[in-house]
């Protein structure tokens, strides 16, 4: 690899780390109610996606819709076969429960996102319309379900009202 395309990486990286955390400063911001502290740092954010994916290009990493599902599989079952059981035994380690738990929730979810995109890459693979369905996401552990959240979260066990619609 170049040392362009791993700069390229670490730039995709960076932006993408960027336009989380900008994300979370203007929740705090209204939740503050400094709400155009929150629409500037919500702008920025989106500056960072733009930029991050202008590397992703140049980089040739968003190919097919199949290919991407599978890209998509391959590192949803990384993180929970092999990196969030490491981080699960570290945080165990290091007596950090908040780190363990929120690693656990992570992992599970992780779980089930490969199982979407694997029935999504079935439906692709067999030229067949996915069903249309709304995706609601826990806002506490991230679980994601399909069509109605559940009375109580299976992860976290958080209620119903815990669930929005993905746009």
């Amino acid at each position: 690899m170049s040392k362009t395309d791993e700069n390229l990486k670490a730039a995709f990286a960076g932006e993408s780390q960027a336009n989380r955390l900008y994300l979370a400063f203007a929740k705090k911001a209204d939740e503050e109610g400094l709400k155009q502290v929150a629409k500037l740092f919500r702008a920025a954010a989106e500056a960072e996606t733009v930029h991050a994916h202008n590397h992703l290009r140049i980089l040739g990493q968003v190919k097919s819709t199949v290919d991407n599902l599978g890209t998509a599989i391959s590192g949803e079952n990384f993180e929970f076969k092999k990196m969030y059981p490491d981080y699960i035994a570290d945080a165990k380690t290091e007596e950090n429960k908040a780190a363990e738990i929120n690693f656990d929730w992570a992992s599970k979810v992780e779980q089930v996102h490969a199982g979407l995109y694997q029935k999504a890459m079935n439906a692709v693979k067999n030229k067949t319309e996915l069903a249309s369905v709304d995706y609601f996401v826990c806002s506490v552990c991230g679980n994601t379900v399909e069509n109605e959240p559940p009375e109580k979260c299976p992860i976290c066990g958080s209620p119903k009202e815990k669930f929005f619609k993905s746009a």
